[in-house]
């Protein structure tokens, strides 16, 4: 692991990760696959898969059918089952202190403001596979999706060399009533949601992370729908001392270079620990400072994905942390517990974008419309403000469209220009 010292050029450096040539070719890669996408619809999609997975579908056979769900029951172990429905509830009872509700404030001035809170109609899961069959990715998706009211929710992944869904992705599917699985990966499955074929529907939102590909395709539809993030390799940061257990913390940086392009950081003020873990972990970075509280502002720096506080008091720590995509506090809150069991959505904010991203929640799958209702003598009251405000940025047909009610008596009758009833 190489050590760098906070506020140093090797730092800055570090909070700037990502970008570079080999973005700039995926995205004209992904450029060209996104528009045969939308020309071509289906075509597109078989093409490739063909290319890209080696697997020749036809386009019936690129949605999951009723066979396949109930035949995935088969090749799983009942346990399996039931481990689901305890995370499942986990993720029921941390969402419900989300719930996103309509609502409505009057006075006796005539005015009435609120908000009308509608839940998408539908919504498009990416679910990775290329590796390893993200399971935890489905319900960490669809669930927050389904709380929030949502309908209709489809969902992509990569077919396997068979030509199948691995089963424990089907089950769960199955299990939280997904409308649709298809059978399609990579940037072609971004743009079929994005602008919808034939045998897919256009979605309203994309969630689900992927690979630079996927990152990048959902970068590159954002306007035609909405989409939760440009997620990118998973992170994790690492506030640790010498009183510390250096176990504890190698474990947890070795657990995120499982992941490919996993990337682990520690931070601490002890150069005793720092020595330990930099011959105990095979990559990632180590930011040396002077004391835990320099230790919480490089993390602010960093906004990483994963926060692991290992202090005696991490509490008192976690509130000066401004930016990150979720914070494990203490020694037996390892980031794997996030990734799988507690509840909160493991879709999270990765390469310094928990700056302004938050964890996939309900408010993600939520539409807020403004409600405004003003009486007669409501908008007579501040007819003045509004035409100064329109007056100074020239817009008249604003200022007549105020005027016109007012030409008019309480009874509905247009007046003269003497003021008598026409």
């Amino acid at each position: 692991m190489k050590v760098i010292r906070y506020g140093s050029e090797a730092f800055t450096q570090l909070c700037r990760r990502g970008g570079g040539k080999r973005r700039r070719q995926i995205e004209e890669r992904v450029r060209r696959i996104l528009e045969d996408v939308r020309a071509n619809g289906d075509d597109a999609l078989l093409k490739y898969t063909r290319t890209f997975d080696k697997v020749r579908l036809t386009p019936r056979q690129l949605r999951v059918t009723e066979a396949e769900m109930s035949g995935a029951y088969q090749n799983i172990a009942p346990e399996f089952v039931s481990a689901l429905k305890l995370v499942i509830e986990n993720i029921r009872a941390f969402y419900r202190n989300q719930a996103a509700r309509s609502w409505r404030r009057g006075g006796d001035d005539g005015v009435v403001l609120g908000e009308q809170c509608t839940p998408l109609d539908r919504v498009g899961v990416y679910v990775p596979a290329a590796q390893a069959p993200l399971v935890s990715t489905v319900y960490m998706t669809v669930l927050p999706a389904k709380l929030a009211g949502v309908k209709e929710i489809s969902m992509v992944t990569p077919p396997t060399a068979r030509g199948t869904i691995e089963p424990h992705l089907l089950v769960v599917a199955n299990l939280l009533k997904v409308t649709a699985v298809y059978k399609v990966g990579g940037a072609q499955a971004i743009g079929a949601l994005a602008f919808g074929t034939k045998t897919i529907p256009r979605v309203d939102k994309i969630v689900g992370p992927g690979n630079a590909y996927v990152t990048e395709a959902k970068r590159q539809v954002f306007g035609d729908v909405d989409i939760d993030m440009t997620a990118g390799p998973t992170e994790i940061a690492l506030i640790a001392n010498q009183h510390s257990d250096p176990d504890f913390v190698a474990a947890d940086l070795e657990a995120e270079n499982e992941h490919a392009g996993g990337f682990g950081v520690l931070i601490t003020p002890s150069r005793a620990l720092a020595r330990q873990i930099r011959s105990r972990v095979s990559r990632g970075a180590i930011v040396l400072t002077r004391t835990l509280n320099e230790a919480a502002e490089a993390a602010n720096q960093l906004a990483p994905e994963h926060l692991e506080i290992h202090v005696t008091h991490p509490e008192a720590l976690a509130r000066k942390i401004r930016h990150a995509g979720a914070i494990f506090l203490g020694p037996y809150s390892p980031a794997s517990v996030g990734d799988y069991v507690a509840g909160p959505s493991h879709v999270l904010p990765t390469g310094g974008s928990a700056r302004f991203f938050s964890g996939l929640g309900v408010q993600d799958f939520v539409k807020r419309t403004h409600v405004i209702a003003y009486s007669r003598k409501a908008l007579e009251k501040v007819r003045g403000h509004l035409e100064r405000m329109a007056t100074i940025e020239g817009l008249v047909k604003h200022l007549e469209s105020v005027k016109i009610r007012f030409e008019r008596g309480q009874d509905g009758v247009q007046k003269t220009d003497s003021g008598d009833p026409a």
